[in-house]
């Protein structure tokens, strides 16, 4: 079975353009009406199950399985494969009425009605004993069908409210138990001699949150541990027991770890599994043409999802919607410079009921196509053209960006968030068209040149030893504001910042300065948040809320903050073994932070391919072929050194060719 699933994936094309499709919306008249209109637009994968446990298994034990039968042979009698969800969230309401344990109570002690979805205890016994069984019941059926290309293990699995009942409390304290052993230890790391909030017995635990009331940051961080554990360990057991029936089985998912007023956990610990053989995720640039943020924030999620796993990326949900004409076709191109093996559409119908409704899709309500249908196509129709070219791309980074479940926690208590600075050092570099890897330091090899570390506020000995070995090995890391700031606890090392790093970086950060109290001091120069900061010959203008003060213990000054009382350190450099180590005392701001970069870029002599003017996104696929596409509105002329070709427009070109606004271009160098 293992060889003849992977055989089966290994030659199919190397690009899927595909789409979300709801059959137990419809009858067997609409499937195959749509089928037909899928084939004609060139779609070769669809993804089937999305949030349909009941449709399978209507009544607790008693499944229906004949009508899905039925639409798996007919995408398999047309050619198109299946990523067949395993659905275990959200849970049927039979079995919420069987299982009110199963139920979110909020913070105030009010359980709550599964009104939408994601509205379940992932920690529950009885729920995970039904939805494994569910799992195993799915894979088993579905493992052998010739039209299976992978099976999608949940989706969205940082979506959801947290529970707060009395079981989930007796499930926080055994976890407590477990880390810490005794009372003493327990209050030592949640400071329990603060505001009196000292535990005597294990049964005096509360979960950290009452109503609106939320407390001690440690508290908060253990909690959410907790959560993130109970995810992990659950999803874990999804994956295993589809391993066990369908060996050698391509596993996805649409990741969604990291929303912020949902369940966000720390979805490091699968990816560096590599257990998810293809990372997935709902690609979702937005639905202008002209503004590139939405893309950016896209690039970004897939970036963040993949950590450093060297397999396809699959993008298992793309926008539809509104998306101005074009817009698709754009943002599709541009993942593909990032990994993305697949563009399957969110969605293919319009759904004519639920909280969705009213949701754009690829064709409208009443089954005709729309324009999304045909851009859809025209990109199928390209893919067809380009897809035995080098693709799926591998990512090839000698720059990565640190970013951690903990430091995202801890990072709420400052002006800006963790995940706030990682996106500006994120666009920073991929407008330098450079490869770029998100990386865990507790886990990562940390096999680069460079090392950004944007605003990581907890750094535990494992990841302060890691960059310890990078520096003196002859990496160079780039630390921000914010950085080093808490230890393991969730508290501010008290030894001094950074923490466990000083040394390293060769400063002492002292208290923080507040710019607009400090502008006071500049005659009127500045107000508010800004900051004038020379570095070398080149005098930078940016804005900050605070900003460190930099004691110096054996680095040297690369930027100073002047016009205030005095000159105040912003970049210091600090050479540790064979490698340097740049302290930024302000958050990541694009002026200061690109001539930084663009400094230790040139040290490291990291080349930038291919050179192509602003605004257009390039990588070369493989050696003959690359991929160009103008992120702007305005043509572009792009210079090659040599004749080449158009795969995608079957033209020539002389010595390079002008891109048009919002286009892309694929040539074969000659």
């Amino acid at each position: 079975m293992n060889q003849q699933v992977l055989k089966r994936e290994d030659s199919f094309p190397n690009l899927y353009v595909g789409a979300n499709y709801h059959p137990h919306d419809s009858d067997p008249e609409q499937w195959a009406r749509d089928i037909r209109l899928m084939s004609a637009a060139g779609i070769t994968v669809v993804r089937l199950g999305h949030l349909a446990w009941d449709s399978y298994e209507p009544k607790d034990g008693h499944y229906e399985f004949e009508w899905f039968d039925r639409v798996m042979d007919l995408m398999h009698d047309a050619g198109i494969r299946v990523i067949l969800d395993i659905a275990v969230r959200p849970a049927p309401l039979w079995l919420h009425r069987k299982h009110p344990s199963i139920d979110i109570t909020d913070s105030s002690g009010n359980r709550l009605y599964a009104n939408t979805r994601y509205m379940v205890d992932v920690g529950d016994p009885a729920y995970r004993e039904h939805a494994l069984r569910f799992t195993d019941v799915l894979s088993r059926r579905y493992a052998g069908h010739p039209a299976l290309l992978a099976y999608g293990i949940d989706n969205e699995p940082g979506d959801g409210p947290y529970s707060y009942s009395e079981p989930v409390r007796a499930r926080f304290l055994g976890w407590l138990r477990k880390k810490y052993g005794t009372v003493e230890d327990l209050n030592y790391a949640w400071a329990g001699q603060r505001w009196s909030r000292r535990i005597g017995d294990f049964n005096e635990i509360g979960i950290p949150k009452s109503g609106s009331v939320e407390g001690a940051p440690e508290r908060v961080l253990d909690f959410r541990r907790f959560v993130s554990d109970e995810i992990n360990e659950f999803l874990l057991s999804v994956i295993e027991r589809t391993e066990q029936n369908a060996p050698g089985a391509l596993l996805t998912t649409n990741a969604w770890y990291y929303k912020e007023d949902g369940r966000y956990f720390d979805y490091a610990e699968i990816a560096y599994t590599g257990k998810m053989s293809r990372g997935g995720m709902g690609f979702y640039a937005g639905y202008s043409l002209v503004n590139n943020d939405g893309l950016y924030d896209a690039l970004l999620g897939l970036t963040r999802i993949q950590f450093e796993s060297q397999t396809p990326f699959w993008c298992t949900e793309f926008t539809t919607m509104t998306a101005v004409p074009g817009s698709v076709r754009k943002t599709a191109y541009a993942s593909l410079l990032f990994g993305n093996q697949m563009v399957c559409g969110w969605t293919w119908q319009s759904m004519r009921g639920g909280e969705e409704q009213y949701l754009q899709g690829m064709v409208d309500w009443d089954g005709e196509p729309n324009r999304k249908y045909d851009e859809y196509r025209q990109l199928a129709e390209e893919f067809a053209k380009i897809k035995s070219f080098g693709f799926p791309y591998r990512v090839q980074a000698d720059i990565a960006l640190a970013f951690s479940f903990d430091s995202q926690l801890a990072s709420a208590s400052f002006p800006e968030k963790h995940d706030q600075q990682l996106r500006t050092c994120f666009d920073a570099i991929l407008e330098r068209n450079l490869d770029q890897r998100v990386v865990d330091l507790t886990r990562s090899t940390l096999d680069y040149e460079i090392l950004v570390v944007p605003g990581a506020a907890l750094i535990d000995e494992v990841a302060a030893a890691n960059i310890r070995r990078f520096v003196a090995e002859g990496g160079t890391v780039i630390m921000t504001s914010y950085s080093a700031f808490v230890d393991v606890r969730g508290q501010v090392f008290s030894a001094g910042r950074p923490g466990l790093l000083d040394d390293v970086f060769g400063v002492r950060l002292g208290s923080y300065q507040e710019t607009e109290l400090l502008n006071e001091l500049s005659n009127g120069q500045n107000t508010g948040a800004c900051l004038d900061i020379v570095f070398g010959e080149e005098r930078i203008r940016t804005e900050a809320p605070r900003f460190d003060e930099i004691h110096l213990r054996g680095a040297n000054v690369m930027a100073s903050i002047a016009g205030l009382d005095r000159d105040y350190p912003v970049a210091t450099v600090n050479e540790f073994g064979r490698g340097r180590a740049v302290y930024l005392g302000i958050p990541a701001r694009r002026p200061l932070f690109d001539a930084v970069l663009d400094s230790e870029i040139a040290r490291k002599s990291i080349t930038r391919a291919p050179d192509v003017p602003p605004g257009v996104l390039a990588r070369f696929i493989d050696e003959t072929h690359a991929l160009y596409v103008n992120l702007d509105g305005v043509p572009k002329d792009v210079t090659i050194a040599g004749p080449s070709r158009s795969i995608l427009y079957d033209r020539d070109y002389a010595s390079g060719f002008t891109l048009a606004p919002y286009d892309a271009e694929f040539v074969e160098l000659l």
